[in-house]
């Protein structure tokens, strides 16, 4: 069984653990844009000691190529030490040559990993 097998994918408008990537459906070649990747957008997941998301992890797949790129690696530490709880957000910007895919992973502690997507065209 490989790792693809235990990667859940959802709507994340219905369902709270799949993370959300918010960036332009169309960008300009060459030309910096921002994506913002979360947690619990629509239907907030629980940020607490015992429920949290750990981590969410960023990647490009251009169109036509073999292999996805890691943009960003975002750990959440802070679940309840002292009064600190880190919230399951983060924003990268990048540019990008060619059209592809954005696809963010991110791990819950308790429900395992989730993965979202989406498209990106270039002009």
């Amino acid at each position: 069984m490989g790792l693809g097998n235990l990667i859940q994918s959802a709507d994340w408008k219905k369902e709270k653990h799949a993370p959300v990537i918010e960036a332009p459906e169309k960008v300009k070649a060459g030309e910096v844009f921002t994506v913002q990747v979360s947690v619990g957008k629509e239907i907030p997941h629980p940020n607490t000691a015992e429920h949290h998301i750990n981590w969410i992890t960023l990647y490009f797949h251009p169109e036509g190529e073999k292999f996805a790129y890691q943009v960003g690696h975002f750990e959440f530490a802070a679940h309840g030490e002292g009064t600190a709880f880190a919230e399951p957000q983060a924003t990268v910007a990048l540019k990008v040559d060619k059209p592809g895919v954005l696809h963010a992973l991110s791990l819950c502690n308790l429900h395992g990993l989730w993965e979202s997507e989406q498209a990106i065209a270039v002009e």
